[in-house]
């Protein structure tokens, strides 16, 4: 089961960064960005003490929160398993890898498994299209794919 993710401490972090950049011009990304290393996600909770703090509407932080990929509103698992199904990976069998993924680590695509392990996403072009169908466990990527490597690179994590 995940853990607590909302504790004094967490929030103690929250507002010392939050007071680094009170002020400064362009502060919501750097407090949103360690508002996502501290928490692991920037869920609700966390953007209304933020909107409260900065003073600016809880719609805009959600916006950004929201529009941006780097941001979650849910925890992320310790393994963020992402397949690229961009045109080059896609045409080259990017969704049978993204399914076994899925199958393997009990994650549905776009979810985080139940034990919190991992997660498991499609994502855009990562600029590695030479290497179709690639796919990256949190910073090591893997590339020219077949459904068969998967249990071997998920075994590893």
């Amino acid at each position: 089961m995940a853990k607590n993710i909302f504790t004094e401490e967490n929030f103690q972090k929250l507002e010392k960064t939050i007071e680094a950049n009170r002020g400064r011009q362009g502060a919501l990304m750097p407090i949103l960005h360690d508002a996502q290393k501290i928490f692991g996600c920037v869920p609700l909770e966390v953007q209304k003490k933020i909107s409260e703090a900065i003073k600016t509407p809880l719609s805009e932080i959600y916006g950004v929160v929201t529009f941006y990929s780097q941001f979650t509103l849910e925890p992320r698992g310790e393994y963020v398993i992402g397949v690229c199904i961009g045109t080059a990976c896609y045409v080259k069998n990017a969704q049978p890898i993204l399914d076994k993924i899925s199958e393997l680590t009990g994650a549905p695509i776009g979810g985080t498994s139940p034990d919190g392990k991992f997660s498991v996403e499609g994502t855009r072009c990562i600029g590695a299209c030479g290497l179709a169908p690639v796919l990256t466990v949190n910073e090591d990527v893997y590339g020219r794919l077949v459904v068969a490597d998967v249990p071997g690179i998920v075994e590893k994590y």
